[in-house]
C-alpha cells in the first residue's frame, strides 16, 4: 500500500508540473480530489488494510492529501489572479429581446371563465387552506371517508387547532357561498387544490379545478345538461355529442360523469380518447340535500346543480402535450410555442 500512495505521489507530481492554465487547475481537481478521484480511491481501500499497518498507511495518506490540497489551492489563487476577462464589444448589436406569451393553463383559464361569464355566471374565489367542516362535512362526507385520510389530504399544522388543511378541491368555496349569499346563487370557481397524490406523467401534488354552482326555485336536471352541454360546444365542438353515465359524489345527488365525442377524432377513435371515441370532460349532479341544510339553504324550497373538471387535464387535450409535468418545469421550448 505504501508503494502505492508513493506511485500516487509521483504521477500528482507529474500533473502539477504540467498545470500552465486555469483549464488545467481543474482537469487537475477532477482527476484527484473529487469524489471517485485517485486520492479518494486510496482511502476507499484503507478499509481493507489489516489493523497493525493502518497507522502507517494513514500517516502516509494524510501526507500526500495536505500536499496535495495545499499545491492545488496556490495553482488555483496563481491562475486565477493571472485569468484575463474578455473586454465587451460595446460596438456589436444589442441581443434581441423574446417576448414573454401567458402561461396555457392561464389561457385556458381565462377562456374557460369568458364562457361561463358570458352565460351569466359569477366568478368567486376562498382561501387555499380550509378547515374541515367547508372541505368535507358540510359537503357531506363521511367521517370514515378516505379522502381525509393523511394519503389523500395534506393537513396543516397549527398551534391552536387541529382541523386545517389545503383544500382538496374548490368546492369548499361552494359552501363559503352558500353560507354568504342568500339564493339564486350562479357562479364558478376556478383555483389551485392540492392532493397527496405521487406525481406521474399524469397526476400532481397540485392542480387546478374549476367548479360550478347553480342554486335556485326549480332547478332540475334539465337545467345542469343544457349548462353543461352550451359551455362545451363554445370550448370545444360546436357539433359535439354527450352521454351522461351514472355516477357518485358525496355532495351530488343524482351524480353523473360527462363524456363528449372526441372533438380530435369526431368519434373514430385516437390516441386522446385511447380509442373509444368519446372524451370525459367533467362530474357533476344535483347538490345534496343534506348540503344544502348544513349551509343554511332549504331543499324543500331550493334545488341546485353542481360541475366541475380539472384544468390541467384539458390544457393537455388542446396542446396534445401528454406529461403534465411539462406544464410546470418552465421549460421555454414547451412554453414559446403557446
Amino acid at each position: 500500500m505504501l508503494s502505492q500512495i508513493e506511485a500516487v505521489r509521483i504521477e500528482i507530481e507529474n500533473d502539477l508540473a504540467a498545470v500552465d492554465s486555469s483549464a488545467a487547475v481543474e482537469a487537475f481537481r477532477l482527476k484527484h480530489l473529487v469524489k471517485k478521484g485517485t486520492l479518494q480511491g486510496l482511502i476507499d481501500q484503507l478499509r481493507a488494510v489489516p489493523k497493525e499497518e493502518k497507522p502507517a498507511i494513514g500517516k502516509a495518506l494524510n501526507v500526500l492529501r495536505s500536499f496535495v490540497d495545499s499545491e492545488f489551492e496556490r495553482l488555483r489563487t496563481t491562475y486565477a489572479q493571472t485569468s484575463t476577462v474578455t473586454p465587451i464589444d460595446l460596438s456589436l448589436p444589442a441581443r434581441g429581446t423574446q417576448a414573454g406569451s401567458v402561461h396555457p393553463i392561464t389561457q385556458t383559464l381565462d377562456r374557460i371563465v369568458d364562457i361561463f361569464s358570458s352565460m351569466g355566471f359569477d366568478v368567486a374565489e376562498g382561501p387555499d387552506v380550509e378547515d374541515d367542516a367547508r372541505n368535507f362535512s358540510k359537503l357531506n362526507f363521511a367521517e370514515d371517508h378516505p379522502a381525509r385520510d393523511m394519503q389523500d389530504t395534506f393537513f396543516v399544522n397549527a398551534a391552536d387547532r387541529n382541523d386545517l388543511l389545503l383544500r382538496t378541491h374548490t368546492s369548499s368555496v361552494q359552501v363559503r357561498v352558500m353560507e354568504s349569499t342568500k339564493p339564486p346563487i350562479r357562479c364558478i370557481m376556478p383555483g389551485r387544490v392540492y392532493r397527496n397524490e405521487a406525481v406521474s406523467a399524469r397526476s400532481l401534488a397540485e392542480f387546478h379545478q374549476v367548479e360550478g354552482l347553480y342554486i335556485d326555485k326549480g332547478v332540475t336536471m334539465a337545467d345542469l345538461k343544457g349548462t353543461i352541454m352550451a359551455f362545451a360546444r363554445r370550448f370545444y365542438d360546436e357539433n359535439a355529442k354527450f352521454r351522461f353515465r351514472t355516477s357518485y359524489f358525496p355532495f351530488t345527488e343524482p351524480s353523473a360523469e360527462v363524456d363528449m365525442s372526441c372533438f380530435l377524432c369526431h368519434g373514430e377513435g385516437c390516441r386522446v380518447c385511447k380509442h373509444t371515441g368519446w372524451l370525459e370532460i367533467a362530474g357533476c349532479g344535483m347538490v345534496h340535500p343534506n348540503v344544502l341544510t348544513a349551509c343554511g339553504i332549504d331543499p324543500e324550497e331550493y334545488s341546485g346543480f353542481a360541475f366541475g373538471f380539472g384544468v390541467e387535464r384539458v390544457v393537455m387535450m388542446l396542446t396534445g402535450i401528454d406529461d403534465i409535468r411539462l406544464l410546470y418545469e418552465n421549460d421555454l421550448r414547451v412554453l414559446k410555442q403557446f
